[in-house]
């Protein structure tokens, strides 16, 4: 087996099922997926914190399943807008990781981190996969990464 390490954007994929499925993202079943042909030797999921009840208890479930629960405070601006995102901390333990295992996952489809993802394969030599919705997920990341995994109905939470 393939020592994997996998790497999520929390908010990224949230708001992707969200806008594209009008649904939540099933991290058990993607779990079970990657692990089918992979040891998962390191599980980091990133993600923003608000810190409310409902979103302790998301957190609790990701670590749960085996996920390493990483969280940047939410940042509320003066004009309204709103800041936090972990793409340099994502992308500095993709390249800590990387010499380590052979195969990177990320989920996001955020083309920020194609760059990220042709430096990890040539560099290292990791394989490379990417998951995210089709329509939503940016051409440059499909097209740096080994194998891109269009996130469906089987990843999906079943609807209520």
């Amino acid at each position: 087996m393939k020592k994997a390490a996998l790497f999520v954007d929390v908010q990224n994929i949230y708001y992707t099922c969200r806008d594209q499925f009008a649904g939540q993202f099933n991290y058990q079943a993607l779990w079970q997926q990657v692990s089918g042909d992979n040891q998962i030797v390191y599980a980091t999921a990133y993600a923003i914190d608000r810190g409310d009840s409902k979103q302790r208890g998301f957190q609790n479930a990701l670590a749960s399943i085996g996920f390493h629960v990483k969280l940047k405070p939410f940042i509320q601006r003066a004009d309204g807008s709103a800041k936090g995102d972990w793409d340099v901390g994502l992308t500095i333990d993709v390249l800590e990781q990387a010499p380590n295992v052979d195969h990177i996952i990320l989920l996001s489809g955020d083309g920020d981190f194609a760059l990220l993802m042709n430096k990890v394969r040539e560099t290292h030599g990791c394989q490379t996969t990417a998951y995210g919705a089709p329509g939503l997920t940016a051409k440059a990341l499909i097209d740096s990464v080994d194998h891109f995994c269009q996130i469906d109905q089987t990843l999906l939470m079943p609807k209520k």
